[in-house]
């Protein structure tokens, strides 16, 4: 798919070329045809580059969560485990845009599929009183929610609540044990 629609890149770029040279050579080809074309080809550059951007968008169904249970994680912590908490819900636009922009990227998917990172995840689509009891103990009253816990850093990292790329990367290169 992705050569077919590098050759009608190609096609389309050659058009206006030779539209141009012809206008040139005395044709009465309209101007705003041309300016048309070109702007067509620039907008399908676009959503090519978007497309192809390398990265596997399925790469999250990898991910290992399992449900949050806040007192496992200082047993994971004293095995030198990292725990990656993350509390969402279905019906929280920021938890989905988190999901959307950085937790279901391929690299931020690498790095949480490390064998010593324990994924834990909360889904507070619904009542659920384990995730209230947790969610109170951080005093925090809603989501989105993530903490990243380890041996140096026991009582966890708090990520913003608008999660970037380098939120990640900075917490888990900070809790990383130092042997």
């Amino acid at each position: 798919m992705t050569i077919l629609m590098m050759i009608l890149l190609a096609v389309l770029f050659t058009a206006v070329v030779g539209l141009i040279w012809a206008k040139t050579k005395g044709k009465a080809i309209p101007t705003l045809v041309i300016i048309m074309l070109a702007f067509m080809g620039l907008c399908f550059a676009g959503v090519i580059a978007f497309i192809n951007k390398g990265e596997d968008y399925l790469a999250y169904q990898a991910l290992r969560w399992q449900p949050l249970q806040p007192d496992k994680i200082a047993q994971y912590v004293s095995q030198d485990k990292i725990v990656f908490v993350d509390i969402t819900a279905d019906w929280c636009v920021p938890c989905q845009t988190n999901k959307a922009n950085v937790l279901h990227r391929e690299q931020v998917v690498n790095q949480l599929n490390q064998p010593n990172i324990i994924l834990m995840q909360g889904d507070w689509t619904q009542a659920d009183t384990v995730i209230e009891q947790y969610m109170g103990l951080q005093s925090v009253a809603g989501t989105p929610f993530n903490k990243v816990y380890s041996s140096v850093y026991p009582n966890g990292i708090e990520l913003p609540k608008v999660l970037m790329i380098k939120d990640i990367n900075y917490a888990l290169s900070l809790a990383q044990p130092h042997n």
